[in-house]
């Protein structure tokens, strides 16, 4: 489950409610031959599938291998290779320690062999388009495990394959620190993926796929980590390695530099917890130690920082990544056709922490979470997210509920999360890190698409549970029409649908008619930008009590009915445009 629902496992769990599994599938042996191996699969006969689970598409980072570039695998044909079961996750670097338990963003052990990949093959393929997918956790957490894409290829009638990645975490994937640069690789994690598209441009066909049509998706730490692949090289790399790309709540938290002060001490620590602080040579010490200790110790750095944080993430390393994202962007410094950009109405849970209740504990996450700020800028931010009664307590009688995202209240202080403070946190932490990156990325591409994720509870990674199969929520409407979005921007590059895919069989659902029976979705421009709220209505509500200081509603079919509008992303939630444009003026004092 854990790998399904990606950074909100939790959430989805405390439901307790999820579809009934899928129908058992009749399945028939299916094999494809690589050249460097054989794998043998299952076709997925009810469905006409084809299924290849652990595909090895880079060399076991092993030994010299450890916190160096991925290569290519080593030719196996002595036997045909069994394709049939999930691949071993990564080992599992969590968040802080501050973080309840609960939310399951907790470490755990792995196998560092991990760098495999699943694909989903029509089973009549030729020349189909590729959706290629990213998973995210901090880039520390979750793997390929349960990620399903079967109803999503079926609601779009199996017009294109699946591949999902997974590819090193925490310190194995993204150490910093001059000993790597020198001898290894910095942002080795972003090279294994982009490692695992230059393998889908190889192989592909042999699947039905057409290369030359890859659309490179993923949700928080996956969305942003796409934003880097558009990056890389400076937006100049020398090979297509997609065209669409699509950014589910792009976690942009900061960027440091390989060597400064933040990524030499998470470097030295992480030594000295390997126990190689005083190795003649540290790199060498800590590639020749045990994996168990290694994975100890990206534990031990990653849990030791604020609530919802991870220690190991992208680097500016001078090759790979050569400036920080809002640099790139606005510079429009990437590759790429088209983009679909998203955010939730929800981004802040459960990231930032739930225990705000005054002005002081506002402004104590504030300090904590932008230690570069000068006074003014904090003044100035208190100033930018200002709501009547901003220097008082939350008021626990206060209503949750959610905002319409074009009238008083606003997410600034009001959600069905929290009030006051707590949601003035909330907020913060949703806009600079989720939100305000979802905007500049839409800005930065020729063509691009914007819309937020409203169906309730809108939490950071709900809309996971629309994309994959085996959910009950957020309705089976809702799930048509957003799963149908996606696919149409995957096969025909764009994502607008027709009215009845947005109505999903309700004669009352809302949605904004256009034109020859399409919906209405303007094309996002930085001089009028507009997004689609995606919402629903309706339902059977499922309350849901994670902590004593974060409770929320499930909404379960029947009576799920979708409510999608067009708005001025400028002004949605009392000016948020406005503010993504006070961060990019700070974006340096992040740094991001």
């Amino acid at each position: 489950m854990k790998g399904l629902f990606g950074a909100v496992a939790l959430f989805a769990a405390q439901a307790g409610i999820l579809a009934s599994p899928l129908a058992p599938r009749a399945t028939s042996i299916v094999a494809v031959d690589l050249g460097y191996a054989v794998y043998q699969g299952t076709r997925d006969a009810n469905n006409s599938i084809n299924i290849f689970k652990g595909i090895r598409y880079a060399a076991p980072p092993l030994g010299n291998l450890r916190f160096a570039a991925p290569q290519a695998p080593a030719k196996n044909r002595t036997s045909t290779i069994p394709a049939t079961s999930d691949p071993p996750q990564c080992p599992q670097t969590g968040a802080s320690a501050e973080t309840p338990a609960k939310y399951a963003f907790t470490s755990g052990y792995g196998n560092e062999d991990c760098l495999f990949l699943n694909v989903y093959a029509p089973s009549s393929a030729k020349n189909l388009p590729v959706f290629f997918w990213i998973h995210g956790g901090g880039y520390g957490l979750f793997s390929a495990t349960g990620l399903d894409p079967t109803e999503f290829m079926v609601t779009n009638n199996n017009k294109f394959i699946s591949v999902i990645i997974q590819y090193r975490l925490g310190a194995f994937g993204f150490l910093p620190g001059d000993d790597v640069k020198e001898d290894g690789a910095l942002n080795a994690g972003l090279l294994d993926m982009n490692f695992a598209l230059q393998w889908v441009q190889k192989h592909i066909k042999k699947f039905g796929g057409d290369p030359n049509r890859v659309t490179l998706a993923g949700e928080s730490a996956g969305a942003a980590a796409v934003m880097y692949q558009a990056m890389a090289y400076g937006g100049k790399q020398n090979k297509t390695l997609f065209q669409n790309l699509i950014a589910a709540s792009p976690w942009v938290p900061y960027q440091h530099d390989y060597d400064d002060e933040v990524s030499t001490k998470n470097y030295n620590d992480f030594a000295e917890a390997a126990g190689c602080s005083s190795a003649a040579d540290t790199l060498q010490c800590l590639r020749d130690a045990d994996s168990l200790v290694l994975q100890n110790a990206s534990f031990k750095v990653s849990e030791a920082g604020p609530f919802g944080t991870f220690a190991f993430l992208p680097v500016t390393d001078g090759a790979f990544i050569q400036e920080l994202p809002t640099e790139a962007l606005v510079s429009k410094s990437v590759q790429g056709k088209r983009l679909l950009s998203s955010n939730l109405a929800n981004e802040g849970v459960p990231l930032s922490p739930p225990t705000t209740r005054t002005l002081q504990d506002f402004r104590d996450y504030i300090d904590t979470t932008f230690p570069g700020f000068s006074p003014a800028d904090k003044a100035a931010l208190e100033d930018e997210y200002s709501y009547d009664g901003d220097d008082e307590p939350v008021d626990p009688s206060a209503p949750l509920y959610d905002t319409s995202g074009t009238s008083y209240p606003t997410a600034v202080n009001q959600s069905a999360f929290g009030t006051g403070q707590q949601q003035r946190v909330f907020n913060v932490f949703a806009e600079y890190a989720f939100d305000c990156p979802s905007y500049w990325l839409a800005s930065a591409f020729p063509t691009a698409w914007k819309y937020q994720f409203s169906a309730p509870p809108s939490y950071h990674g709900f809309d996971l549970q629309a994309l994959w199969s085996g959910t009950a929520y957020p309705g089976a409407s809702f799930k048509h029409a957003f799963r149908k979005i996606w696919g149409n921007f995957i096969v025909a590059n764009s994502p607008v649908i027709s009215v009845a895919d947005a109505q999903a069989g309700a004669s009352n659902a809302t949605v904004p008619v256009g034109r020859n029976g399409m919906i209405q979705w303007p094309v996002w421009s930085e001089s009028k930008p507009v997004l689609l709220s995606l919402n629903a209505t309706g339902g059977v509500r499922i309350p849901v009590n994670v902590t004593d200081d974060l409770k929320y509603a499930i909404y379960l079919d029947p009576g799920v009915t979708n409510v999608l509008k067009v708005a001025d992303a400028e002004k949605w939630e009392g000016g948020r445009g406005e503010r993504c444009e006070w961060w990019l003026g700070r974006a340096a004092k992040v740094p991001y």
